[in-house]
């Protein structure tokens, strides 16, 4: 049983906090936002792709959480301390719930687990089913860095069309690294013609006054329309709850403003 947790990014700290388990962290990631009151309860001990390696040794964790390659550095410098160290490496939607499941079951409650992604689960199907009923689906460009451009990963590709909507780029996101899916012809977003584009900058403000400004891209239906929006990248961005709850509720109440506004405009 591991008792001494320490999570290098929000994921595996919110989805403790979820299963009622967060006794067990004694250290997190600086960027952690959810849930909020673990910045005020948890030492602060990495970025992403840095940590503090000292401080980690001194909490002596029994098992430490990351999240990607971007971490491997970390992680191998802990397990040459000795330390256990779990990387998780999930992308999909499926794979983030059964990431719930596999923390649930390390820390001695997998029935917690079910419980939770039985929860998450019932929560997409109900936007899902809302989504459903729209007469409606728009081209959707999410632009998760501007320079290069890079489009969206898979669980935001995934929820995208969950929430109602067709990802202009599909091709793309099953690149599980960014440079895996630049759109290296910002033209070739032009050729799509999104009706709705959101930004989620990797921590940066989204500036829809740069978008629109691209050349050729007043063409763009999204941009002549002035759909253009942001979500938070702690909403959606992290392959955690936050995307499965907040996250995709934001895309769903984007792409149904723009049904509306369709709706209202005949």
């Amino acid at each position: 049983m591991y008792h001494r947790i320490v999570c290098l990014t929000e994921e595996p700290t919110e989805i403790l906090y979820r299963l009622e388990e967060d006794r067990r962290i004694v250290g997190i990631s600086g960027f952690t936002v959810r849930p909020p009151r673990a910045r005020r309860e948890k030492p602060k001990v990495s970025a992403f792709t840095s940590a503090k390696i000292d401080r980690i040794l001194e909490l002596r964790p029994d098992l430490v959480f990351g999240f990607s390659d971007i971490q491997a550095d970390i992680a191998a410098e802990l397990i040459r301390h000795g330390v256990e160290v779990h990387i998780f490496n999930h992308r999909s939607v499926a794979e983030i719930l059964r990431t719930v499941k596999v923390i649930a079951g390390m820390v001695g409650c997998p029935e917690k687990g079910e419980r939770l992604a039985r929860e998450l689960q019932e929560g997409l199907d109900r936007i899902r089913s809302r989504a459903a009923e729209l007469p409606r689906r728009p081209r959707v460009y999410f632009e998760e860095w501007y320079d290069p451009l890079i489009s969206g990963i898979r669980w935001v590709s995934e929820l995208i069309e969950l929430a109602g909507g067709d990802d202009c780029f599909p091709e793309l996101r099953a690149g599980s690294l960014a440079k895996e899916r630049i759109v290296a012809d910002p033209d070739e977003v032009v050729r799509r013609a999104p009706d709705v584009i959101i930004g989620s900058w990797c921590g940066r403000k989204f500036r829809p006054e740069r978008v629109v400004e691209r050349d050729g891209w007043s063409r763009i239906p999204a941009v002549a329309g002035g759909h253009l929006h942001e979500i938070k990248s702690a909403l959606i961005l992290q392959p955690g709850p936050a995307a499965l709850t907040d996250g995709v509720g934001e895309l769903h109440r984007i792409i149904s403003g723009w049904v509306l506004a369709q709706t209202d405009g005949k």
